[in-house]
């Protein structure tokens, strides 16, 4: 059990069974009555983020979580084969519990798998991934030194904005928690 008045960012909590993750806090202390906390928490399985307010001092379960470095080594069917870097035992991970990092894996890729009571939760992807632009419009004369975008298709599948310069074949760096472009390797 963990008190409220112990919240940070990134604690995960256990409340009707369901696990969440708290995403914002804030300590209040009206003039009259007693303190009290506002969180915003986030469904760790299905990624719903909902207000909630505490007493000061309540007290929450916390959840425990297990993470375990894996390797990205092949996709088979609509599962993903994972091995553990420590112990070289490998399992099968859906793509609903990867969400939508599925579009940023590449092979020998490592990524952090999370765990609660033996079932897989969730996969924590690196930043920032390498990945090959395969479809994009090509330049236009007089394009090249304006600050516009276009989009790329990537070989993932993510589609991001990228600068008019890209084209076919280069390889980008793309920032997998806002699926945004960072500049050309």
């Amino acid at each position: 059990m963990i008190s409220t008045n112990d919240f940070k960012t990134g604690l995960t909590l256990k409340i009707d069974n369901k696990l969440w993750s708290v995403v914002e806090f804030l300590h209040v202390k009206p003039g009259k009555g007693s303190a009290f906390v506002k969180t915003k928490l986030k469904n760790v399985e299905t990624g719903q983020v909902v207000e909630k307010t505490f007493r000061a001092g309540e007290k929450v379960e916390r959840a425990l979580l297990d993470r375990a470095e894996m390797q990205y080594l092949y996709k088979e069917g609509n599962d993903f084969v994972m091995m553990n870097t420590e112990t070289y035992e490998q399992i099968n991970v859906s793509a609903s519990a990867i969400g939508d990092g599925v579009k940023y894996l590449k092979e020998n890729m490592n990524v952090q798998i999370l765990m609660h009571d033996g079932n897989i939760i969730g996969v924590d992807l690196p930043n920032h991934v390498e990945l090959e632009v395969v479809d994009t419009a090509p330049n236009e004369k007089g394009n090249t030194s304006n600050a516009g975008t276009k989009p790329a298709t990537l070989d993932g599948g993510a589609v991001v904005q990228v600068p008019f310069f890209v084209v076919n074949g280069d390889v980008i760096r793309v920032d997998t928690r806002t699926n945004e472009y960072l500049d050309r390797v």
